[in-house]
């Protein structure tokens, strides 16, 4: 499993096999989207929690190609993260995430 994708599924506590729902659709997430593209060489500063959201392969094609959309994937996935964080679902020091987290 790649290091961002992994940290997307950790935070929000999906296993492997687990339905993960595409945050703009609710279909099948197939794909981690940087919302802030990594560039050639793949950075690994890019891969903190809120730059990273869950999309099916339609709406991935469409925030790489639609700054505008991506613009929204960014601004409904940073709802979903604070709201995680608020509901006190996390124990973030316990789980050692609070690195991923700007």
């Amino acid at each position: 499993m790649q290091r961002h994708t992994k940290i997307y599924m950790t935070f929000f506590d999906y296993g492997e096999t687990d339905f993960v729902p595409c945050e703009m659709c609710g279909g099948r997430c197939v794909d981690v989207h940087h919302i802030d593209r990594r560039g050639m060489g793949g950075s690994k500063e890019k891969d903190y929690i809120q730059n990273l959201a869950g999309l099916c392969r339609d709406h991935h094609d469409e925030a790489e190609a639609d700054t505008e959309f991506n613009a929204l994937v960014l601004e409904r996935h940073l709802i979903k993260v604070n709201g995680y964080m608020e509901a006190g679902r996390k124990n973030l020091r316990r789980k050692n995430l609070e690195k991923w987290i700007l």
